[in-house]
C-alpha cells in the first residue's frame, strides 16, 4: 500500500487519514455513534476511529504487547478512549509522530481485523 502524503506538509489531518483508510480493500466509513466520531470498517469490522470533535485523534486496533511499547515510547500514544484498552490504542495526531509511522499503525489495525476472517 503506497504511503499517501497528508493535505497538509505540517500534519496529518483527517482528510489524510480518510483518504488513507479508504484506499484499502472493502473499507467503509460511517458515523454510527455521532456527529464526531468517523468509523472506519472492513467487512463490518471497526479497524480505525477518527474523533472530529476538539484535538484530532485516532483511536486504531493493536497486537497486546505492541500497543504497550507504543505507549511507553510516544507519549501521544493513550491507551484506547472508550474502548478495550488492552487492544486499542488513541493516538493523539499533534504532528509529534511521524505520519509514515501512523500509517504503519493504520496498516496494523486494519491487518489484525482482516486476519479475523
Amino acid at each position: 500500500m503506497p504511503f499517501i502524503r497528508p493535505l497538509s506538509d505540517a500534519k496529518m489531518n483527517v482528510e489524510s487519514i480518510r483518504e488513507y483508510c479508504l484506499s484499502k480493500k472493502n473499507v467503509t466509513e460511517s458515523l454510527p455513534f455521532g456527529d464526531d466520531t468517523l468509523v472506519f470498517k472492513s467487512e463490518g469490522k471497526i479497524f480505525a476511529l477518527v474523533n472530529l470533535d476538539g484535538d484530532l485523534s485516532i483511536n486504531l486496533k493493536c497486537n497486546p504487547a505492541f500497543a504497550l511499547e507504543l505507549r511507553e515510547r510516544y507519549p501521544a500514544v493513550l491507551p484506547g478512549y472508550h474502548m478495550n484498552k488492552k487492544h486499542w490504542n488513541t493516538i493523539m495526531i499533534d504532528g509529534n509522530i511521524p505520519d509514515k509511522e501512523v500509517c504503519n499503525w493504520i496498516d496494523h489495525s486494519y491487518a489484525l481485523v482482516k486476519k479475523k476472517e
